[in-house]
């Protein structure tokens, strides 16, 4: 008999919603879900069992995930005969969520711990469950501590609280004889896993290190990625790691970032670092950066960036997906193509949405809008937060009297300078 779950093209749940759901073979509750079996073998476990509970007496059942007809958070339906050739015990060597994982200290691989695992985050896709994430975020907490009313509105205010999470990929292999294991889930996040965490992610895990380990961690990634972990730091952390890295390095990482990121960054150096990085920078605009540190009175002149994607209005749409990504490389903008005339002209834009939908002939000049919001030089930082809160958009292009564009603003470098 097809499962009903095998239609489902893709699903999440808790490992904490799923405990303790009532187990229903042929209409007729027998038990409770007590635990999940995984396999090792992929980059991502799967859910090969589900053993289920049952009252005084009775002996547990170790059922096939296959097996398994619906798969809610109160209640689970199994496709059996009969229960008695189900019954057993898993194996030493075998896997479990709840006994194995739960609760366990999250450490790096030099044994700092990191946080607690409260949950594990599960996808069924394609009939198969899958262990995707552990999760030690203060919202899994909450739900242990059985807060579930206050967990779900914390969830909703805070979007913070769904990011503590990371990918089962870097979990390293649980032990081969695992038995009662009571000890640590250990993460590999060194070289081969780096490229694939998000800076943001990344960020969060870098400054719960030591200085020591978080050095190691970060002279491992490219320019660019480096460059974007540093912005995402707590100044205190900005601070520390600079002051452990040479100043030409930090030069380049600086170099990656738009005047306003650059200048956030340096602000929280003393002031002769900031001079000796600045002095070593190769930034196109370091007279914006040098204004930024200063103070002074701000217009949005000290905030446009010039690496934008500027295009010609005939240029077919495909051509355009086909050189995108040597296009974004330098970019500091790449959410919106500018349409420019020969001599800079602003003549309309064109978002990516707009882009990747259109049919591969058209031309940007039939896709793009124009009737563009913009920025004039000399508009005051105000006055460019007005227009962003009014409108909406990622990114504002800066134009003169004769519509010629000098620059573009972007979203996260105004709201960070109001705050």
């Amino acid at each position: 008999m097809k499962t009903s779950i095998a239609n489902i093209s893709e699903t999440s749940y808790f490992l904490s919603d799923l405990i303790g759901a009532k187990v229903i073979v042929q209409g007729r509750k027998v038990g409770k879900l007590d635990d999940l079996l995984i396999r090792e073998q992929e980059k991502i476990p799967e859910v090969t069992h589900i053993i289920v509970s049952r009252p005084f007496g009775h002996k547990a059942l170790l059922v096939p995930f296959e097996r398994v007809a619906e798969l809610r958070n109160n209640k689970v339906i199994l496709d059996i005969p009969a229960i008695a050739p189900f019954e057993g015990e898993p194996e030493e060597s075998q896997v479990l969520l709840k006994d194995h994982i739960l609760d366990k200290k999250v450490i790096d691989l030099d044994d700092n711990v990191i946080d607690v695992v409260y949950d594990v985050k599960l996808v069924l896709r394609n009939g198969k469950l899958y262990a995707s994430d552990v999760d030690f975020s203060k919202y899994g907490l909450l739900k242990r501590l059985g807060l579930r009313y206050v967990a779900s509105f914390v969830y909703h205010l805070a979007e913070m609280f769904k990011k503590e999470t990371i990918s089962w990929a870097y979990v390293q292999p649980l032990p081969e004889k695992i038995g009662s294991f009571k000890g640590n889930v250990k993460l590999n996040i060194l070289k081969e896993a780096l490229p694939e965490i998000h800076p943001v992610d990344l960020a969060d895990i870098l400054e719960e290190l030591s200085e020591e380990q978080r050095l190691a961690i970060f002279n491992e990634l490219n320019t660019e990625h480096a460059s974007d972990t540093l912005e995402e730091m707590e100044p205190r952390v900005q601070r520390s790691l600079i002051s452990s890295m040479d100043k030409e390095r930090v030069a380049d990482l600086i170099d990656e970032m738009t005047p306003a990121q650059a200048a956030d960054v340096l602000a929280v150096l003393p002031t002769s670092d900031a001079e000796e990085i600045l002095n070593l920078m190769e930034h196109d605009e370091t007279e914006k950066i040098e204004s930024l540190l200063e103070n002074t009175e701000h217009t949005i002149n000290d905030l446009t960036t010039i690496n934008f994607i500027r295009l010609a209005p005939e240029i077919p749409a495909a051509v355009v997906i086909a050189d995108f990504r040597r296009l974004a490389a330098d970019a500091d903008v790449v959410k919106y193509l500018y349409i420019v005339a020969p001599d800079n002209r602003l003549l309309g834009v064109v978002s990516l949405e707009e882009l990747l939908i259109a049919e591969p002939r058209t031309p940007l000049a039939d896709i793009m809008t124009t009737q563009v919001v913009y920025l004039e030089e000399g508009d005051s930082i105000s006055e460019a937060k007005e227009k962003f809160t009014h409108y909406g958009f990622g990114a504002l292009p800066v134009t003169d009297t004769d519509d010629i564009i000098h620059g573009v603003v972007p979203y996260r470098d105004i709201m960070e300078l109001v705050h």
